[in-house]
């Protein structure tokens, strides 16, 4: 099957190991109170794979950076 792939690379901090697993959960943020809602990854991962049937990922290394890396399927369109 033919796909779209594309990456989105910061150079941050990184994603540390106590919250990978909680990165596309709704309403989890690193932000203070008031400064993030959390939805922005889990809206994002949601109509990724359950509308377009694609997947979202990332890798990241503390004191690095991560890349988020999403994968779009051309059938369909």
């Amino acid at each position: 099957m033919e796909s779209v792939i594309f990456s989105v690379q910061d150079n941050g901090t990184g994603i540390t190991e106590d919250v990978r697993n909680k990165v596309f959960d709704p309403f989890f943020t690193t932000k203070e109170v008031g400064k993030g809602s959390g939805q922005g990854l889990a809206i994002s991962r949601s109509i990724i794979e359950e509308k377009h049937g694609g997947t979202i990922d990332f890798t990241t290394e503390p004191g690095k950076g991560t890349t988020f890396t999403v994968h779009l399927p051309l059938s369909g369109f």
